[in-house]
């Protein structure tokens, strides 16, 4: 018996010396190029599978075959022009990745997202933790987790159990006017873009959370958060088209390079702020607001979570809203018929107060249209928002889907389609909205929701945003006149999931009636 156990003993050793005697004799070029011969084959083999998974679906060549042409347009900040030109081209659902579909029939995303729906959120959603370490409504993929988290601030965002909304509300639009006044006064020219996003960033901290940021009070970029969320948008909307490299930031190694609670400017210092708000609403016998994170928490809400979902209000209420009124303002100002028709129905509005309230502007036939067709010719949201095909597959348009494909939309393609819209869909026309049939007016509304999302992932804010707009146009129509400093070059825009325009310098007076 021992004799043969060191039989058996010595044959395993001479076996391990003729390996390691085989290894040794093998260069470190050698082995290195084993391992790029072996990186390559899997990316080829892989590649062509998924080449082959959607073989039946017609897109630009370099997306049939990588990732990169999505990667590109990500990163170029026209991604909305170019997913619009794919479905112009090559259908209603194009491709545009080795596992990513567009598609701009309205439709179909309604079919994706209804409450019924056997689609998931994709990877994408990965791309939208503003947290690198913790999840939010947004960024939230487990349905049971997701809906556990909507249930718990759905009352805040309706305003059941929050009070004063509206009234913040308007002290935040009397200190814009009263920032826009003292331009006026001087006779300086005023970037409006940038000052619309004070606004916005004051309002939804304001009525968040019970305190504005103080962005129109300093008339500053406080603590550099505009500037530095616009330098970090091209990343987060490649993490979306390359999710494990969420994982690979969350390294030790190179977690330095994403924002943190340490940092003393940007978006790092908001986190900081996020965390301190959160940790004193849950100190001991601490008094209960009754704000909207006051709500969340007396609904459920953990500190964790409430550090998320306040950098989610910060970031995706704010830059939303506020490219909804930079991109409203413009047209307004390239059309003065419809400024002039808009002007007309406020002045002869039975307005009580000094700032319009939400019931007296939704009566506002004329104001509602403009809203709406500001909100359809620049949705403020562009990115694909990819939902994940169920395991079984679906067929569409008796074109199989396989399970696990992400599918994205075009809201800017499906805004613009002229079955929905009218041959002149590309043109900003309030009217279209007025004086139609009922059936027309309920198509156009469901479609134009989608920028809001649809269903079982209906944006919460969107009552909040509405009410917002309502106010904000109203008084700047009526208290100035705007006058584009460039018209040749009104304004720079880029686009990374989000709009971001900038430099939309004006010279802003003041009304005759507010003189």
């Amino acid at each position: 018996m021992l004799s043969h156990t060191a039989q058996l003993a010595h044959r395993v050793s001479s076996f391990v010396d003729h390996v390691g005697s085989f290894f040794s004799a093998i260069s470190p070029v050698s082995v290195a190029l084993f391992a790029l011969v072996v990186i390559v084959g899997w990316f080829v083999s892989s590649s062509t599978w998924q080449y082959y998974r959607l073989r039946h679906f017609d897109g630009p060549l370099l997306a049939k075959i990588s990732n990169l042409w999505l990667f590109k347009s990500v990163d170029s900040g026209r991604s909305y022009l170019d997913f619009w030109e794919v479905t112009q081209k090559y259908g209603t659902i194009a491709r545009v990745g080795l596992n990513d579909l567009v598609t701009d029939d309205p439709i179909f995303v309604k079919h994706m997202c209804n409450v019924k729906t056997e689609y998931r959120r994709s990877s994408w959603y990965d791309g939208m933790r503003f947290n690198p370490t913790s999840n939010n409504c947004l960024s939230t993929r487990d349905e049971a987790a997701h809906s556990a988290l909507r249930s718990k601030m759905a009352a805040g965002y309706a305003g059941r159990d929050v009070d004063n909304i509206e009234s913040k509300m308007d002290n935040n639009v009397r200190a814009f006017m009263d920032l826009l006044s003292r331009y006026a006064d001087r006779k300086a020219p005023v970037d409006l873009g940038r000052k619309v996003q004070y606004f916005t960033l004051d309002c939804i901290s304001d009525i968040a959370y019970g305190a504005p940021f103080g962005f129109v009070e300093t008339d500053t970029d406080v603590y550099e958060y505009i500037e530095t969320t616009e330098k970090n948008l091209p990343m987060v909307m490649v993490v979306t088209v390359f999710p494990w490299l969420l994982k690979l930031l969350n390294n030790p190694i190179l977690k330095g390079l994403l924002p943190s609670a340490k940092d003393k400017l940007g978006f790092g210092r908001i986190m900081s702020i996020a965390r301190d708000v959160a940790a004193e609403r849950f100190k001991p016998d601490v008094k209960a607001e009754r704000d909207m994170l006051g709500s969340f928490i007396r609904h459920g809400l953990t500190q964790t979570e409430s550090e998320s979902e306040i950098l989610l209000q910060i970031a995706a209420g704010s830059d939303t809203t506020a490219s909804a009124i930079r991109s409203t303002m413009l047209e307004l100002c390239a059309n003065p018929e419809i400024l002039r028709k808009l002007r007309q129905e406020i002045a002869s509005a039975n307005i009580a107060s000094d700032v319009i309230t939400d019931s007296e502007a939704k009566v506002l036939p004329y104001l509602q249209a403009v809203i709406k067709e500001g909100f359809r010719i620049f949705p403020p949201i562009a990115g694909l928002m990819s939902k994940e095909v169920p395991p079984q597959g679906d067929t569409w348009n008796g074109l199989f889907i396989p399970g696990g494909t992400r599918v994205g939309y075009s809201i800017w393609a499906i805004t613009r389609r002229q079955d929905v819209w009218g041959e002149d869909a590309l043109k900003f026309r309030p009217e279209r909205w007025l004086n139609i049939s009922s059936d027309k007016l309920k198509e156009m509304e469901s479609t134009l929701d989608l920028i809001f999302s649809y269903g079982r992932w209906l944006c919460l804010g969107k009552s909040i945003a509405l009410i917002e707009l309502n106010k904000v146009f109203v008084e700047l129509i009526r208290r100035f006149d705007f006058t584009l400093c460039d018209p040749d070059k009104p304004y720079k825009i880029f686009n990374h999931g989000v709009f971001a325009q900038s430099q939309i310098w004006m010279d802003v007076t003041r009304t005759k009636k507010t003189q």
